[in-house]
């Protein structure tokens, strides 16, 4: 799913226009990106948690090359989901996995 149909899913969902939903939209994003690169948690309860997380350095091998490569440090995106949004998608996608073996 791609944002222009999520601005379309809300939009119709709520009555707004596109383009008042596609700010809320970019907002929500923004707000997000912001508060995690500044280290910040966003918990939205029933949904899940954006956080960032220190990867320790480590040492890598060039496939090519079989030589050690250096990896520094660094600080990455984490999304963990709630288990409502979690058990969502489990019950959701087994009817789709049944739906899919009485199709065969």
């Amino acid at each position: 799913m791609t944002k222009a149909q999520i601005v379309d899913r809300i939009a119709e969902a709520t009555g707004l226009t596109k383009l008042e939903t596609e700010a809320v939209v970019d907002g929500f994003m923004h707000t997000v990106l912001d508060a995690v690169s500044e280290g910040d948690r966003v918990e939205l309860r029933g949904f899940g948690t954006f956080k960032s997380v220190e990867r320790a350095p480590r040492t890598a091998r060039n496939p090519r090359t079989d030589q050690p490569v250096p990896v520094p440090r660094r600080m990455v995106p984490v999304f963990k989901p709630a288990q409502e949004f979690r058990r969502r998608v489990e019950e959701e996608g087994a009817e789709r996995l049944v739906g899919a073996e009485d199709d065969a």
